[in-house]
């Protein structure tokens, strides 16, 4: 990757707080201001309701290829779909519209758009990485691992590259997975304001990323 992608990692953590501290403030102020933040939460949750699970699901599949977080899926799906299809269910459906996400991003990148999305990565300062039989598994790992680029332009980067698409596939389902599953259980403990579900939503989500810090270094050594 080039030196603009590899030091990405190292400004992120201070972005990603700067953007927390901007979150908190606005929902403290927003809080003093007398605005009654669960009766918001509540309306949003009872409109993704509304739209229904094909509407939410179908969405999870289309928008993340845009620049859309997969959080935003994740975090609400297990309160506003818990009751009516069950969590597992939810679960089940969240890593099934993760699936068919990747896929549709690898299959533009690689067929449709290859030459412009080329063209736009190198521009935006992203070496796109030779990919061989060798170090196919690692190069996906280092790529999908690393918190530098943005989820969609990972896809586009693997697409590019011409990854292997069933490697592809399985390396990526599964970096997304525990981050998914964390997400869920998080949403749901918040929403509810059941503490105990929280923690384990928080604990799934540091145990992720221990281990992808642990990867990431390992394999970074190796595809350097």
């Amino acid at each position: 990757m080039s030196s603009q992608a590899t030091a990405s990692p190292r400004k992120l953590p201070l972005f990603k707080l700067g953007l927390l501290a901007v979150v908190l403030a606005v929902l403290a102020a927003l809080s003093l201001r007398g605005v009654d933040l669960r009766a918001l939460a509540e309306r949003g949750m009872l409109l993704i309701r509304q739209a229904g699970p094909t509407a939410f699901f179908g969405a999870m599949v289309v928008l993340p290829a845009f620049g859309m977080p997969m959080a935003a899926f994740t975090i609400p799906a297990g309160e506003a779909f818990g009751a009516q299809l069950g969590l597992p269910l939810v679960i089940g459906l969240s890593l099934v519209a993760i699936a068919v996400n990747l896929a549709i991003g690898y299959a533009v990148a690689r067929y449709a758009l290859r030459p412009p999305l080329l063209a736009l990565l190198t521009r935006c300062g992203y070496t796109v990485p030779r990919i061989t039989p060798e170090n196919a598994l690692g190069v996906l790992l280092v790529v999908r691992l690393t918190p530098g680029p943005p989820y969609a332009a990972q896809a586009c980067i693997l697409g590019v590259a011409e990854a292997p698409f069933r490697l592809y596939m399985i390396v990526s389902w599964l970096a997304v997975l525990p981050w998914a599953l964390g997400g869920i259980i998080l949403g749901k403990g918040l929403f509810n304001g059941n503490f105990a579900v929280v923690l384990i939503g928080l604990g799934v989500l540091v145990v992720a990323g221990v281990l992808v810090h642990w990867l990431r270094r390992r394999f970074a050594r190796r595809e350097d």
